[in-house]
């Protein structure tokens, strides 16, 4: 069933956890996803970073997610990650994307806000969801995680922008943590009791376990998963011989490795 982005997550806080939101790539990626979702009945977000929306890639895969959104039986919605500008996030409106994100967390407080409402407007006349991000999560190869987005803050954002999620910087980052990551899971409260907005967590590839329950518990509704979805894929194909046999029936069991990933992390979150 097709959901809007607030749609799902209205859902996930009523219940009191978060939905996985799994970046997909190619048709063994989404493919895993969506099979994961139907055995485990679960609400699930399939989601696509900016660059795939200026490329080819997004206008292959977005009809393919589009019908099966179509005959999934649970809640889904089709989002785009990272929205780089406006450009990208029309090109996803147009394309089916049933939430939009864009990140403008690289830039002041002010333009931030300035260029989320810009996006949240646009979006509204389509009746699409926004997310936005404030407080630049960034690399895991960065020095440091732990400039929290502040309270006051997200208040203003939220308030002003009239965005329906909100990415927060609690402790995480983009890749592989050389270092295990520890949530500010006490902001993560604070940001929830004080705004109106969906929280999300990007970075959760890596992020154990305790701290992932715990975070959903202090109020995060959306947790990112890319960089393991790749390493699910990957690291399944290392293991193949790709030559013993056609290489849809190769594919096919790279894509059960992901869906098993994916019912991992649905499970985890209480998506089921």
């Amino acid at each position: 069933m097709q959901y809007s982005l607030k749609e799902i997550l209205d859902v996930a806080e009523k219940g009191g956890f978060a939905v996985p939101a799994f970046n997909v790539y190619n048709l063994e990626t989404l493919m895993g996803v969506v099979r994961a979702a139907e055995e485990t009945k679960a609400p699930v977000i399939i989601q696509m970073y900016s660059r795939l929306f200026n490329t080819g890639t997004g206008r292959f895969m977005s009809p393919v997610i589009l019908d099966v959104m179509n005959q999934l039986k649970t809640p889904v919605a089709f989002h785009l990650d990272h929205g780089a500008g406006i450009p990208e996030c029309i090109r996803a409106m147009r394309y089916g994307a049933t939430g939009i994100m864009i990140d403008a967390s690289t830039l002041p407080i002010d333009e931030n806000i300035e260029a989320t409402k810009k996006v949240v407007d646009m979006a509204r006349e389509a009746g699409v969801s926004v997310e936005g991000e404030l407080g630049h999560i960034g690399s895991t190869n960065d020095e440091a995680w732990d400039a929290y987005t502040e309270v006051g803050d997200a208040m203003r954002y939220v308030n002003e922008t009239g965005i329906d999620a909100l990415a927060i910087m609690v402790g995480t980052a983009h890749g592989h943590y050389a270092k295990t990551p520890v949530l500010a899971v006490d902001r993560i409260v604070e940001i929830h009791v004080a705004t109106n907005a969906h929280l999300v967590l990007h970075g959760g590839s890596g992020v154990p376990d305790d701290q992932i329950k715990a975070a959903i518990h202090g109020g995060i509704r959306k947790i990112n998963f890319g960089t393991d979805v790749c390493c699910a894929f990957i690291e399944s194909y290392k293991e193949l011989e790709p030559y013993s046999a056609p290489l849809d029936v190769v594919m096919a069991k790279v894509s059960e490795c992901v869906k098993a990933f994916a019912i991992e992390k649905i499970r985890l979150l209480g998506a089921d």
